[in-house]
């Protein structure tokens, strides 16, 4: 006949500190959840604030790392260019990406009358652009072509994020035909080589990546197709982006046309 072995509590060695080692874990799990909500509200608040288009500020968003933006840099260069070209920012036309944007801010302006080019598309337009486009403002055209203006159309011409996007080739077609159209000069902004120019989600309405070039391959190009810098006007453009603690995150050229 087998004995029943009588029920003993466990030593106070061994039963003791198992439940204050359980007693531990409970009192840190509360901290440990707050700690995992925090770290994911941070993680949603960031892919939504992302999502919406400001997950970086205008200037994060020009230069150094990531996507970097001339047109935005326009945008932000418009004091700098009023004061720098005075009355030959009274008929501006602009010629790159977003520009009902650029048309936009520069119409602002006092004294300013402004047309746009959009070199890729407008499928994607608000309201605004719309807008712009039914009233002739704003047109979509290959510059690669023939731009539908009259030579000396305008007084100033600014481009950004458009040749970049163009081979010598096509360059060679493109700058003369935009310097047709202004009386006073032409402004370009080009991004420098190393900045990602434009998401791969984007290419298919660039065609294909920019070719970003350095100051010294402009500079030589300029000079092998008969464009002259504009002197008085980069000079100027200098002292009044020092004078007012401007940047640029992209490079500016002052030609004459």
């Amino acid at each position: 006949m087998s004995r029943r072995v009588p029920f003993r509590r466990p030593a106070d060695s061994g039963g003791i500190p198992l439940v204050g080692s359980l007693n531990q874990k409970t009192k840190t799990s509360p901290l440990l959840s707050i700690g995992l909500i925090v770290v994911g509200a941070i993680l949603l608040l960031g892919y939504s604030y992302s999502r919406s288009g400001g997950s970086t500020t205008l200037r994060e968003s020009i230069g150094g790392e990531g996507i970097s933006s001339c047109t935005l840099e326009v945008q932000h260069a418009i004091p700098i260019l009023k004061k720098v070209y005075g009355d030959s920012m009274r008929k501006v036309l602009h010629v790159g990406p977003d520009t009902c944007s650029v048309v936009s801010k520069l119409s602002n302006e006092e004294g300013t009358e402004a047309w746009g080019v959009e070199p890729y598309d407008l499928e994607d337009s608000d309201s605004n652009c719309k807008n712009l486009v039914r009233k002739g403002i704003v047109r979509a055209a290959d510059i690669k072509f023939s731009l539908p203006y009259r030579p000396k159309s305008f007084s100033l011409v600014i481009v950004s994020d458009a040749v970049d996007y163009l081979s010598p080739k096509y360059l060679n077609k493109t700058m003369p035909n935009l310097a047709r159209v202004s009386a006073d000069g032409l402004v370009i902004f080009a991004g420098y080589p190393g900045q990602h120019r434009a998401k791969v989600t984007e290419l298919p309405k660039f065609g294909k990546p920019a070719k970003l070039r350095s100051a010294t391959w402009w500079m030589r190009y300029f000079l092998q197709t008969g464009f002259e810098e504009n002197e008085a006007a980069a000079k100027k453009f200098g002292q009044t982006a020092a004078k007012m603690s401007y940047k640029p995150n992209c490079q500016v050229f002052h030609l004459t046309s």
